[in-house]
């Protein structure tokens, strides 16, 4: 027996998508996949979602919050550490997680860098919350920037080989984490 559309959120079709995802991966998964692990007839997905790149851009904007921005924001909004030790830390977690989940959840982590070529509003907000949080952390920590949001930016797009998906291929790198130092070093000189 089918699903009525009217009870099915939007919430429920992310979390069947998802799992669908990580079953079959990223081409290999149509929205009738979803609509059977749901029960539902694939039209009754399309009346919440316009079409599969809506509905994997949902799974990817759920997927980012939940696994790096709310991680992020805890480290934001820790008081114990401040000034750079604070920026080096957030920018670290940010490393260390893109890597875990490119490692560990490689289903999830090969949609996102799909979504990441084909959803530029999306992508853009998460680069704006993460700026954000990052200037926040710069103003906060009494480091003297005349441009917070800039320097915020510019410290992001430094470190983007280490957190970007399309550099993923280098994070296997044996001497990844000492590069991650040594161009830390640098830019933790400049700011200082």
């Amino acid at each position: 027996m089918e699903k009525s559309s009217d009870i099915l959120t939007k919430e429920q079709i992310l979390i069947a998508t998802e799992d669908t995802l990580r079953r079959f991966g990223v081409t290999k998964s149509s929205v009738t996949d979803v609509a059977k692990v749901l029960g539902v007839s694939h039209g009754t997905i399309y009346r919440h979602f316009k079409s599969k790149a809506e509905l994997l851009e949902g799974v990817t904007e759920k997927w980012l919050n939940e696994k790096i921005i709310d991680p992020l924001t805890e480290i934001c909004q820790d008081s114990s550490v401040l000034g750079i030790s604070h920026l080096k830390r957030y920018i670290q977690t940010l490393v260390e997680l893109k890597q875990y989940y490119a490692r560990d959840d490689e289903e999830m982590f090969e949609m996102y860098t799909r979504v990441t070529e084909q959803a530029a509003d999306l992508i853009d907000q998460h680069i704006a919350h993460i700026v954000d949080q990052l200037a926040d952390i710069i103003v906060r920590g009494g480091i003297t920037a005349d441009q917070p949001p800039q320097l915020a930016r510019t410290l992001f797009y430094a470190t983007a080989r280490f957190h970007h998906p399309a550099h993923a291929y280098e994070w296997k790198n044996p001497t990844i984490d000492q590069e991650f130092s040594e161009v830390w070093m640098l830019l933790e000189k400049g700011i200082s």
